[in-house]
């Protein structure tokens, strides 16, 4: 029941005014003289109804009064909860099993979700994904045992877009402190994160390039050499400047200037792995840091040098500024280093140092800090140009060690490389294979191998004596990576005409690094469709795996000659002979031993069952006209 103050006070003065007129009444019928007795019992009676009327009248209004107060007082608390509830802070109501019971306007605006949507629903339907378990079994147990949640969390809107929210998240109990519901109150963070992310972008990364500035840098090169004592690895620092770009700018102007360095800054960061730091200092000044080289000093230079050259040589590449085509070279300095032996100020100077000998040597240069280092670079770098030189001068040729079956009888040759130096003279494949394989030249050299040797089975196949010797050359992984290779091959096999069984193909089991399935379909286009032979050289040295072995279709296994120069020392070396050689007979494949150098290795490679051999026992690698002397004497010998 509603009543307003007004009705109330209406109400009181009816009352009274009903009261004293009965009052007035009774005492005009007592002033009479006689009255019927059933008249004076009808006057008290009434008086006595009046009474209570009274008494009621103040009990029930007081009470009423009461109510009307209480309830006057909770609808202004429904109200002002009403009001909260639909507040700028976006609010959810679940159950204890975190189903959603109700939702404000202010969650609908956050998330895009309408209330019709997700009552029922789990919370999980907001998940970004971009919390793992950890953080929500966190986020239980404090509500579980701290009745409240209060933290961070990154959800993802009905479109689609991730937001940061602020949220608190708490358990409502009841008289028997059971946790009924749950209440989560939210605000999104989005904006702020923004500001913050502005605010800290603005503060350690160059505003034109994007890369990280100078006061970044420094706070990772000082971690870097924190990291380097720890993991005892080497790092490098890599100081660019362009060269001549002040000219750039004065002939173009500045907007030019800034479209070539945001390009540069593009070339850097694509040239070196994600975990390196590529920033800029300054105007045309740009810096590289590596980490995580190498434990050993030499190899880190080795890798540094590479990386450093291959730097400077996108640089150097032609740019399109628009209509303009631009050519810019850097001056490149390179400062090693090893732990936090030397201060960071300390190590960007010595790189400093390195950039301005670069530039004073005629720009386009790479110098290191260290002299020796400097040494050991350039070293390398003559090798490299001198072994680039060495492709298209006709210095380099094939030298033939002769494989024989069981009963010693010649069955074809594995080609070796050599290079003949103008001046520097014999140069051993250990000293530039490496550095052929660094810088791609390998590629190069490896189709020359694949031509020579070809053209040298047309000219045996034309003799009946060396008809059916079978010629073989060594693939590089990254040759047989190639996406041409095998149409390269049978490109030379038919231009040669000769018969693809008498060419082999040797592989290292590094090949199976670029993909099982990419190198056996590889393989049997090699074996079945253009029909050459397939060996796997130096098994057992690497990571030989029965599984891989019998997906990958060799014809014939070639044992490494550390197994052979050591298995009458080492039985565990002998054990490792016979067992590769038990394995390929049981594959159907044959087996070669190469290293053989002794009559007793010969001897104990026959009992084990091998099948064919090579090695200085029975000759060194030759050139052709002595190999195939060699072929005569043999056969005279017959």
């Amino acid at each position: 029941m509603r009543m307003n103050k007004q009705n109330q006070y209406l109400w009181l003065v009816l009352t009274c005014c009903i009261f004293v007129g009965e009052l007035l009444i009774m005492l005009m019928l007592h002033n009479l003289p006689t009255l019927n007795p059933w008249v004076e019992s009808l006057l008290d009676a009434t008086l006595l109804s009046l009474f209570v009327a009274v008494l009621m009248y103040v009990f029930v209004f007081r009470n009423m009064k009461k109510s009307i107060e209480d309830i006057s007082k909770a609808e202004e608390e429904l109200r002002l909860v009403s009001v909260a509830f639909e507040m700028q802070e976006a609010i959810m109501i679940t159950d204890v099993n975190a189903n959603i019971l109700r939702v404000n306007k202010a969650f609908e605006k956050i998330t895009g979700y309408t209330e019709q949507e997700v009552i029922g629903k789990n919370p999980r339907i907001l998940s970004s994904g971009m919390h793992d378990r950890d953080f929500y079994r966190k986020m239980w147990n404090d509500l579980l045992h701290d009745g409240i949640w209060k933290g961070e969390m990154w959800d993802r809107g009905k479109n689609g877009e991730i937001y940061s929210k602020l949220a608190t998240i708490s358990a409502v109990k009841n008289d028997k402190n059971e946790t009924v519901q749950y209440v989560a109150a939210f605000t999104d963070n989005t904006a702020h994160k923004k500001a913050e992310n502005e605010i800290y972008r603005l503060a350690f990364y160059d505003a034109l390039t994007g890369l990280p500035n100078r006061r970044l840098l420094l706070d990772r090169l000082s971690v870097a050499l924190s990291s380097s004592a720890r993991s005892q690895l080497y790092g490098a620092l890599i100081f660019l400047d362009l060269d001549n770009f002040k000219t750039l700018n004065d002939t173009l102007g500045h907007y030019y200037g800034d479209m070539l360095l945001v390009e540069v800054a593009k070339r850097l960061k694509a040239s070196v792995r994600e975990m390196d730091t590529v920033a800029r200092l300054g105007g045309d000044e740009f810096v590289v840091l590596l980490e995580d080289l190498a434990a050993n000093q030499q190899e880190a230079t080795r890798k540094v040098a590479q990386i450093a050259e291959k730097l400077r040589i996108k640089i150097a590449t032609p740019y399109q500024l628009n209509e303009n085509i631009r050519h810019s070279s850097p001056s490149i300095g390179v400062c090693m280093f090893y732990g936090n032996q030397v201060s960071v100020d300390d190590l960007l100077k010595y790189a400093d140092m390195a950039m301005y000998q670069a530039k004073n040597a005629g720009r386009n240069r790479i110098r290191f800090f260290d002299p020796h280092m400097q040494q050991l670079v350039e070293t390398r770098a003559l090798m490299e140009a001198d072994l680039r030189s060495a492709i298209n001068g006709q210095q380099l040729s094939l030298y033939y060690q002769v494989q024989l079956d069981q009963t010693m009888q010649p069955i074809g040759a594995e080609a070796l490389l050599r290079w003949q130096h103008p001046t520097r003279g014999f140069v051993s494949p250990v000293d530039f294979i490496q550095i052929a394989e660094e810088s791609s030249l390998i590629l190069d050299i490896g189709d020359w191998v694949l031509e020579t040797a070809c053209q040298q089975l047309a000219r045996w196949s034309q003799f009946e004596k060396t008809r059916h010797l079978v010629l073989a050359i060594n693939i590089s992984a990254q040759q047989f990576m190639q996406t041409d290779f095998v149409e390269h091959v049978a490109t030379s096999v038919k231009a040669n005409q000769i018969n693809p069984a008498c060419l082999k193909l040797e592989l290292t089991e590094s090949v199976a690094l670029g993909g099982l399935d990419i190198v056996v379909t590889k393989m049997l286009a090699l074996k079945h469709g253009i029909g050459v032979t397939l060996s796997l050289d130096d098994f057992g040295t690497g990571y030989s795996s029965l599984s891989y072995l019998k997906k990958l279709p060799f014809n014939q296994i070639k044992i490494d000659r550390s197994f052979v120069r050591d298995m009458l020392t080492d039985a565990s070396d002998a054990m490792m002979v016979k067992n590769i050689i038990d394995m390929t007979h049981n594959f159907g494949m044959q087996v070669i031993a190469e290293g053989v150098e002794t009559e007793q290795q010969l001897a104990l490679l026959r009992e084990y069952g091998c099948m064919s051999y090579q090695g200085y026992l029975f000759s060194k690698p030759l050139p052709i006209n002595e190999f195939e002397l060699l072929l005569t004497s043999v056969a005279k010998t017959e």
